[in-house]
């Protein structure tokens, strides 16, 4: 079982930034010395968390990761629902579904909603995750950009919304998502043709990628890859909506909001953890 603490996520969250900062691959000894831990406790909570050692997850890292998974892992969206690929690879056991609020939820930009946040600790560094009665509607990483940041980001998005601290039900779904078991529910809240690609998004397995332009095909708009890319773009509920499963069609990465290191490292994660588990 996982050792499901702030201090396990710490440690996993700087082993994580170690790895995608070094220019080769680092021994055991040198990732426990790192993080003044024993190799033996590291190895195990590592391979825990993770579900491969550390040496195996550095393979997964590498610069040609995207390109490799659009080459072996390229899923086109109808193959991934009717072969029931989209519910295998989601993030072990955690069961997600989904409700779309009302168009004119967004278009009032919140007004007369309430939305409660947090912050928790991740393994992708610090999290804040918001949500309304109904489900999660906010998930973004703040390690590069800051607590402050981040928070307006998030809020400017319903800004007419009401923002409370604290929720006992924003807890517990926060928990179901932190420790990949249990259930949750997304709030959709996102114009018309938003919602259209974050359900397509959706229908991306663990472990696999896709292309702005195959979702752009999918939703019935072709020819509308920037406005798709846009829509990716604005996501805001970051690992759950997997956006960065979205890649170019020339296997670049492309953007992420919460940053590179962390999208680098979602794929890395669900790509070992397919692999282990397939």
């Amino acid at each position: 079982m996982t050792e499901e603490t702030p201090y396990s996520f710490n440690v996993i969250k700087r082993a994580l930034a170690i790895i995608d900062a070094a220019d080769v691959p680092l021994s055991l000894g040198q990732l426990a010395q790192d993080l003044s831990m024993s190799p033996a406790h590291f190895q195990r909570l590592f391979s825990a968390w993770v579900g491969v050692s550390p040496k195996a997850y550095q393979q997964y890292l590498s610069l040609n990761l995207s390109r490799e998974l659009l080459r072996d892992r390229f899923t086109t969206l109808e193959t991934a629902t009717t072969s029931g690929l989209s519910g295998t690879g989601r993030l072990h056991d955690l069961f997600i579904k989904w409700e779309a609020m009302s168009p004119g939820t967004y278009a009032n930009r919140g007004a007369g909603l309430t939305i409660y946040y947090d912050w928790y600790p991740s393994p992708f560094g610090d999290a804040l995750v918001m949500a309304t009665d109904i489900g999660v509607c906010g998930i973004a990483f703040a390690d590069e950009i800051g607590r402050e940041h981040t928070y307006l980001d998030m809020t400017s998005r319903w800004e007419k919304a009401k923002f409370r601290q604290g929720n006992q039900k924003l807890d517990d779904w926060s928990n179901a998502i932190f420790t990949q078991t249990g259930n949750t529910t997304l709030a959709l809240i996102g114009a018309p043709f938003q919602i259209k690609v974050w359900e397509a998004l959706l229908q991306i397995p663990s472990g696999y990628v896709t292309t702005y332009s195959e979702i752009a095909r999918t939703i019935g708009s072709p020819r509308a890859v920037r406005a798709v890319g846009t829509a990716v773009g604005r996501n805001p509920i970051s690992w759950l909506i997997p956006c960065h499963r979205a890649l170019r069609k020339d296997g670049a990465l492309g953007g992420y909001h919460w940053g590179l290191t962390v999208k680098r490292s979602l794929l890395a994660y669900e790509t070992a953890k397919r692999d282990v588990i397939g």
